[in-house]
């Protein structure tokens, strides 16, 4: 299990993460969500202890990070892929790990194939495309066994193949009683992936919920009808004391009421219906509902012409055009002095 109490974390005045609080509970895949510049990544390297936190603590089954003497065996992640060597092979940056952490070197062979790079073992890693450096990531994550893992982006740069494989691993190690942490910005995954979520904005939290009740809390759910009868299900439907709403081709939406209740209603006065369908939101539009008022960066269509550069470090607008030969946001070539 995962503990945070009063997580809190200050750049200079800009507070990144804000009095966090919430537990990560094994047998379940955890969902970790928030626009950009939520303080997702921040709060995830707090968590290793990659980042000193101004405030608040985070303990790994009861522990902090810096206590753990062989952490591998306790905890993997996965948070930059690429941060392995480049000019070492894939075998051989896994060994490494293993060494470090007295973890038999027979385990880097597990998860070589466990994860489909046995065959390129002893290549250098920094030939890897990113979907195999992806796959080196979730090896070094995977390599002490742990009870518990965390994975930042994990399907990035991955096929179709591997992102159906890497969805289906994280479920099934949940299964194994396993604490499973997930950020993403892919929603659609997100939601086949995910039984619980934790949602932060601009450092706060927002929501810590499951799956279900987030997206029933944060959207709206109705009953699509169509009918060629169609003056006629509206009488009736307002007689059953519903407030239908027609939409585009004629099709009414009501809210607040069950397919089998309107169904009854339609039979019961021999209304005959081409469609009665229940509507869910995605968690996508839930997540834009909720957050909302918590997004920082924005982009626009259109942008004025007089108006100033975004700032140094906030990232290009989207219509923003670089000067010519540059390729960073300071203006210069990109090659250093």
């Amino acid at each position: 299990m995962i503990e945070l109490e009063g997580l809190t974390k200050r750049f200079g005045s800009k507070i990144a993460v804000d009095h966090l609080s919430f537990q990560v509970r094994p047998g379940i895949v955890t969902g970790f969500l928030g626009p950009n510049g939520a303080g997702k990544s921040t709060t995830m390297r707090m968590m290793l202890d990659l980042d000193h936190a101004t405030s608040g603590t985070v303990r790994i089954d009861g522990k902090h990070y810096r206590e753990l003497e062989e952490p591998l065996k306790y905890i993997g992640a996965l948070l930059d892929a690429k941060a392995m060597h480049g000019g070492r092979s894939a075998y051989n940056n896994l060994l490494c790990l293993a060494q470090s952490n007295r973890i038999p070197s027979s385990r880097v062979d597990e998860v070589l194939d466990m994860v489909g790079l046995t065959a390129v073992a002893k290549k250098k890693s920094k030939g890897f495309s990113l979907g195999m450096g992806q796959r080196l990531g979730i090896a070094s994550a995977l390599l002490g066994d742990p009870e518990i893992l965390m994975f930042d982006e994990p399907v990035n740069g991955l096929d179709p193949e591997g992102i159906h494989w890497i969805r289906n691993l994280m479920k099934a190690l949940a299964s194994e009683g396993r604490t499973i942490f997930v950020s993403s910005h892919l929603m659609s995954e997100m939601a086949l992936t995910a039984d619980h979520l934790i949602v932060i904005g601009q450092g706060k939290l927002l929501a810590d919920t499951s799956m279900a009740d987030f997206i029933q809390e944060n959207s709206r759910s109705y009953t699509r009808l169509r009918s060629p009868q169609q003056e006629r299900l509206r009488d009736v439907l307002h007689e059953g004391g519903f407030t239908p709403v027609e939409t585009a081709g004629g099709v009414l939406e009501v809210d607040d009421a069950t397919t089998e209740e309107l169904g009854e209603l339609a039979a019961r006065h021999q209304v005959v219906l081409h469609e009665l369908s229940p509507q869910r939101a995605s968690l996508e539009e839930a997540f834009m509902q909720m957050t909302a008022g918590s997004v920082e960066y924005h982009a626009h269509s259109e942008r004025d012409p007089a108006a100033e550069p975004p700032a140094v470090g906030a990232g290009w607008g989207e219509n923003w055009k670089k000067p010519a030969g540059t390729d960073s946001t300071d203006g210069t070539d990109g090659k250093g002095a």
